[in-house]
């Protein structure tokens, strides 16, 4: 009996792995022809994507250092300082060249040693995003491709790490990527529309620049610009939305009430990648503003990533 058990067992766990390849196998795209050597921007990962639509798993670390001290609505500056954590893993499915389904925001945020604590703000999830990717310039003769990309983030995340409030938004984001022998340049630029009076309404534009010094060190360099064209009602976050006059740029949304004051925040990211094996890359960057820090959460940032294609 129990040697019959062990087969059937067996037989089960078999025919189970054997079926996971084969999904695994129907779900792998590899990048076009062409389009071999083209690697993912790193910072600004939530809005800025590789313009190429395939099957990847896309998982994240940053570690974000806040500023000592924010400008405030009402004048003067309201003291930080502390740091936080980010947790996530992004994926991408190619259903064909051209087309993609794209999860580009989850995970979990925990905030540490800052005075949010006090006011209750300290670990939770993001909110979800998720959309399709389709590419309608896809030239691998000249290592050339565009996309657009329309996702929705969904207000699921916990309000004690400035998630899961207003009724969510879209975002809407044209990416571009040209090769050029060792040589990569790539760019997007996008809207984020909240359905709601509650958070901000955004819109940014992020460039990258790469060379290949060795399939191991590719160095590069990012740039992201971030402008509000309209502040939030203040109503989101009680004791922060109606306290701030800057707005959270990538993760977060703050919905601040005077954030049309300060309606530009500019980051430039350094740091380099390195192809691991045909199917994975790894990347680190440092990343800090360009503008005043006290008219943004950002002090510097660090990200770590990994990009295994399927």
């Amino acid at each position: 009996m129990k040697k019959a058990l062990t087969t059937i067992a067996t037989s089960v766990l078999l025919g189970s792995l054997a079926h996971s390849a084969d999904f695994l196998q129907n779900l792998s795209h590899q990048p076009p022809a062409g389009f071999e050597k083209a690697r993912r921007p790193i910072s600004n990962p939530t809005l800025f994507d590789l313009a190429l639509p395939t099957s990847n798993l896309h998982p994240i670390y940053v570690h974000h250092n806040l500023p000592s001290a924010v400008s405030a609505a009402a004048g003067g500056t309201i003291p930080l300082g502390g740091d936080l954590d980010v947790y996530a893993l992004q994926f991408e499915i190619a259903l064909s060249d051209r087309l993609s389904i794209v999860a580009s925001k989850d995970g979990y945020i925990d905030i540490n040693d800052t005075t949010l604590n006090g006011a209750g703000y300290d670990n939770g999830f993001a909110n979800l995003g998720a959309g399709v990717k389709y590419a309608f310039i896809l030239d691998p003769q000249s290592g050339t491709a565009m996309s657009g990309t329309a996702t929705l983030e969904l207000p699921t995340g916990n309000s004690d790490v400035f998630q899961g409030e207003g009724d969510g938004s879209i975002n809407l984001i044209v990416y571009g990527l040209k090769l050029m022998d060792e040589w990569q340049f790539a760019g997007a630029i996008g809207a984020q529309v909240p359905f709601s009076d509650d958070q901000a309404a955004n819109i940014f534009v992020s460039a990258h620049a790469s060379y290949e010094v060795h399939p191991c060190f590719i160095p590069l360099v990012e740039l992201n610009w971030f402008h509000v064209l309209d502040s939030g009602n203040g109503s989101l976050f009680p004791g922060v939305s109606n306290g701030i006059n800057f707005e959270g740029s990538d993760f977060f949304n703050l919905g601040g009430v005077g954030a049309g004051d300060n309606r530009d925040m500019v980051t430039v990211a350094v740091g380099f990648r390195s192809r691991i094996t045909e199917t994975v890359q790894a990347g680190i960057a440092y990343e800090l503003p360009l503008t005043n820090e006290e008219n943004t959460l950002w002090d510097n940032r660090f990200t770590l990533d990994v990009v295994w294609t399927f």
